[in-house]
């Protein structure tokens, strides 16, 4: 193992908004102990401490939540402290935090700058598609509050990016979110399609993503990133760059596209560690970060089989001609309603007629890739 991810997430389920899809109230909800708090100081020393005494040369920690940022900042102040303190190995660190944006002021962004913090900041479009679903605690949209961040976060150069949840109502309207991304100069973007609460149909809900949306989305979106590409203006979309890396023989950076689950840590506020951010349930549980060894945590992962399982492919998926890129998708698409077991990817349409219609345009994008033609303002 030459690198390790850690996800923590210091306020465990905690935060300052109500989104209403959010994923990890539902993840919460189902089990035993809602939130365990905000992590104490001593056991984020312990993480630092086992993880940095890895015979491992690059290390990544993150941060989530819940709201991350309501652990304060001096908690990430002792972070870099413990990192300088414990890091004998001279081993690369990268930190990385997804915030809402909701209390940024100009001493986190200050912060963040300083100290080389890649940013996630959430926000779904213009102020009526992101107030629609992403409210305060008092049910108030929080579109004014992202807004200031990002100013905040240009003002001081942090680096960042936009992680925006594909809704239904993000999916209709993504050709006017595109082009307001681009005109506040927000061209690093992430989209991630919304998923709905365990246990659930899947399209049932006002903001339910179906296999239909989810197809338009994709086929337009991607029609405006590749006339960019085109003529020259860059735009970073993750799901289209990694879909070309493949292309060019790369392993894609993005879990839900590897077509196994990756080796993570999630880390809740109590310590105890989980291999994936849509899994943090008791019945998932691996070990404590705090108290146990990287080797029995690794072995409570293999005994529970989470990456082995993830590993099946559906009957349809093995004739399937688009398997190469599309490799079945993220586990947590390919559950039944009813319980853990794995059938055919729920947003499967959607990528078999996008990548119908935008494989030779990947392809081209790729030629120009491999032959430095890869034009960037």
């Amino acid at each position: 193992m030459s690198n390790i991810n850690l996800l923590i997430k210091p306020a465990s389920g905690l935060c300052n908004m109500r989104c209403k899809y959010c994923f990890y109230h539902d993840v919460i909800n189902n089990r035993e102990t809602e939130t365990f708090g905000m992590m104490s100081l001593e056991t984020l020393e312990h993480i630092v401490r086992n993880v940095l005494g890895l015979p491992v040369t690059d290390c990544t920690i993150a941060f989530q939540g819940g709201e991350p940022t309501l652990r304060g900042l001096d908690f990430y102040r002792h972070l870099i402290e413990y990192v300088q303190k414990y890091n004998k190995k001279n081993i690369r660190v990268h930190y990385a935090l997804q915030t809402n944006g909701y209390i940024i002021d100009h001493e986190w962004a200050e912060f963040f700058a300083g100290n080389n913090f890649l940013i996630g900041l959430s926000m779904d479009g213009m102020k009526d598609t992101h107030d629609l679903y992403r409210k305060d605690a008092i049910g108030d949209g929080t579109y004014r509050k992202v807004m200031h961040a990002i100013q905040l976060f240009k003002n001081h150069r942090v680096e960042f990016n936009i992680l925006t949840v594909v809704t239904a109502q993000v999916a209709r309207n993504i050709g006017k979110i595109y082009g307001f991304y681009k005109r506040n100069g927000l061209y690093f973007q992430q989209y991630i399609p919304c998923i709905d609460p365990f246990g659930e149909e899947r399209g049932e809900r006002e903001y339910s993503l179906t296999p239909e949306l989810y197809s338009y989305f994709l086929r337009t979106l991607f029609d405006l990133w590749y006339h960019d590409i085109k003529r020259g203006e860059f735009v970073y979309n993750r799901y289209f760059e990694n879909l070309v890396g493949m292309l060019l023989g790369l392993r894609p950076e993005s879990c839900g596209m590897a077509g196994v689950c990756m080796r993570q840590y999630v880390i809740e506020a109590d310590g105890s560690v989980y291999p994936c951010d849509f899994y943090v349930l008791d019945k998932y549980k691996i070990g404590n970060f705090a108290t146990d060894s990287i080797e029995t945590i690794e072995k409570n992962r293999r005994e529970l089989g989470f990456i082995e399982k993830s590993m099946t492919v559906h009957e349809k998926c093995r004739n399937c001609k688009w398997l190469a890129l599309c490799r079945g998708g993220c586990r947590r698409d390919r559950e039944t309603s009813g319980g853990d077991a794995l059938t055919l990817n729920y947003f499967c349409r959607a990528y078999h007629e996008f990548f119908e219609y935008a494989y030779e345009r990947l392809c081209e994008i790729a030629g120009m890739v491999r032959n430095n033609e890869f034009g960037r303002k």
